[in-house]
């Protein structure tokens, strides 16, 4: 009796392991570069963000002669001079707090955590925007 040993078609283990190891190259590379495009776009967001609020409180105190006492006046006009609550939760990794105080105000947004952004800023009266390390 005869033993016929067709030779099957298919990869081998050692290119299954190559191509195994150049995407776990790739991954390597391709994985942390994501991770700074989103910080970066999140803190280009909070920067954003702070704008707008800035010039809501200026448009309101140019309106009523003072800034509001608190953040829920911008939201309570009709029209509102904020569209969104961006006081409330976390807004692309970035919270959100103000100091308001009739003729002055300071904003500041810090990162919800490193992952999220790694630089918190202020934006104070007057629409000054810092960076704060």
């Amino acid at each position: 009796m005869r033993f016929s040993f067709k030779r099957l078609k298919g990869f081998t283990m050692v290119e299954i392991m190559v191509v195994v190891a150049i995407l776990a190259l790739l991954a390597s590379v391709a994985i942390p570069n994501l991770v700074r495009a989103r910080v970066t776009a999140n803190e280009a967001n909070a920067k954003a963000t702070l704008k707008t609020i800035s010039t809501a409180l200026e448009t309101f105190a140019l309106a009523n002669g003072t800034y509001p006492p608190n953040t829920g006046s911008l939201l309570g006009q009709s029209p509102p001079y904020l569209s969104k609550d961006y006081f409330t939760g976390t807004q692309s990794g970035y919270n959100y707090a103000a100091t308001l105080a009739g003729y002055t105000y300071s904003i500041l947004a810090t990162p919800q955590n490193d992952s999220q952004g790694k630089t918190s800023f202020t934006m104070a009266t007057g629409g000054v925007l810092t960076a704060n390390p």
